[in-house]
């Protein structure tokens, strides 16, 4: 054999070797894509669930606990007095200083329904529906600025970065329709002081994050054709691209590839099923008057009844966000303006699912980044904010449950009869979560993901289910 022969055939095997190594690589890396093309293909949960899916509404700004869900007789005997010393040891106010006072609820409570569930007469509506409640009296954050509490209340964490809890929840369990997102957020006002980290998928892949929602002009950005550019025209561009990201996938192996891939065909079939959801006017005039929902307008009690329609159809985390609770002055006449924004929407909302049979195993949650303090505040300057209000309170707040394998009816926990400190059942934010997601068949402590080298998960390194929650 000559040796330019020997040459060529030992390169013919080196190159035909390479090319074998190179297409079982690259036949590895297709197959991994397969895999991903479709990140939130419905998974299975760690053991059964007693929820199937979640609306979460978060108040922002923190409603007053006391003048809402938990009465203080002893504090009203006390209101304008002094505050004893002893019940201010140890304690950290965001802005209230000098002179401490005790302020009393001047709102009168009353109990409802069988379970003699005990509400405030600013919320009759939600007193409707007291025996479908679970009030938590004795919620605990760490976090005493908005900020850093509403992305702990959302992370577990108190500065961005993380994913927050329907990220997670996504990520755990995936999908249940094809033709919208798995996390949807709608907002009535302004976002909090965390802003979308609420609803960041953080370090987790980008196809968790939540998708804001508007409820009117386009329901979400961009979603709409430009004038002039059809349907077909779309689908042929969607499809070069689509070859285009099949290919980067399949060299790099990358799942934020798999992300935009999968991001531009749902946004392709929302184009359809975005428009006929947000199109409440089609419920029937009774189910409109049940929530005080008008079609065409932005209001809480229209999200009420758009998350109701998300989650009919497949959603698995809708989080409503309504703004402005932040009552650090003149709390009498802003706090009744604010529960009747809400009142009546969340109320239905309940009504509805349970007539519906949803009820059962959607779970609803009622909660904020922190409660009020026992103690009036007044900001100064003129006019209505030198009336009284309440300072941010982190050791002792409330939040309520409905559906989804909770505990209907029950009063869980209890504060010190000046509301400072929690005095039985305590409940910190990472055991609620992991109680949420326990409820949602997730192990709060086997739902994790790796970034950076370390085990990452919602409740971080503490957190236990609270059972007496649990029907």
């Amino acid at each position: 054999m000559l040796y330019s022969q020997l040459i060529h055939r030992r390169h013919f095997f080196q190159r035909t070797g390479l090319g074998i190594g190179a297409l079982a690589l690259g036949s590895l890396l297709r197959d991994a894509a397969a895999e991903t093309v479709n990140p939130l293909a419905p998974k299975l949960p760690h053991f059964a669930p007693k929820a199937k899916r979640v609306i979460y509404l978060h108040m922002i700004g923190a409603p007053s606990q006391l003048d809402l869900f938990d009465p203080k007789p002893e504090l009203v005997k006390h209101d304008g007095e002094k505050c004893p010393e002893s019940l201010l040891a140890g304690k950290r106010f965001a802005f209230i200083g000098g002179e401490m006072k005790l302020s009393g609820s001047h709102f009168n409570f009353a109990t409802h329904g069988q379970s003699g569930q005990t509400l405030s007469e600013l919320l009759p509506n939600l007193a409707r529906v007291a025996d479908d409640v679970t009030v938590v009296r004795s919620l605990h954050t760490e976090e005493i600025n908005h900020a850093p509490a509403q992305m702990f209340l959302h992370t577990g964490f108190g500065r961005g970065g993380r994913p927050s809890f329907g990220s997670w929840v996504t990520y755990g369990l995936g999908s249940q329709n094809a033709d919208l997102p798995a996390y949807v957020v709608l907002l009535s006002g302004v976002a909090g002081g965390a802003g979308t980290s609420m609803w960041s998928s953080g370090f987790l892949p980008s196809v968790y994050q939540g998708i804001q929602f508007r409820t009117q002009g386009d329901a979400v950005l961009f979603l709409s054709n430009p004038e002039g550019y059809g349907t077909d025209r779309r689908r042929r561009v969607l499809d070069a691209v689509g070859a285009l990201n099949q290919t980067h996938l399949a060299d790099v192996g990358d799942p934020e590839i798999s992300t935009r891939i999968s991001q531009y065909e749902l946004a392709y079939r929302m184009q359809i099923s975005v428009p006929e959801l947000m199109d409440i006017s089609k419920e029937s005039p009774d189910t409109l008057k049940l929530y005080g929902a008008q079609p065409g307008k932005a209001s809480f009690a229209n999200n009420c009844l758009l998350a109701r329609r998300l989650v009919e159809r497949g959603v698995r985390v809708v989080e409503l966000y309504d703004s402005d609770w932040d009552h650090h002055a003149n709390l009498a006449n802003a706090l009744p303006r604010k529960c009747r924004d809400v009142d009546q929407g969340m109320a239905a909302l309940i009504s509805d699912l349970k007539q519906r049979g949803m009820l059962e195993d959607t779970l609803v949650i009622w909660a904020s980044e922190f409660g009020r303090t026992p103690l009036a505040q007044g900001m100064g300057g003129e006019g209505e904010k030198t009336k009284p209000g309440r300072d941010h309170h982190k050791d002792a707040y409330t939040v309520w449950l409905a559906g989804g394998g909770i505990k209907p009816g029950v009063s869980y926990g209890r504060t010190d009869e000046f509301g400072f400190n929690v005095a039985e059942n305590p409940v910190h934010v990472h055991d609620l979560n992991a109680t949420v997601l326990h409820l949602l068949g997730l192990d709060h402590e086997r739902l994790t993901f790796k970034y950076q080298g370390r085990e990452f998960r919602l409740t971080d390194v503490q957190g236990k289910v609270v059972d007496g929650l649990l029907a």
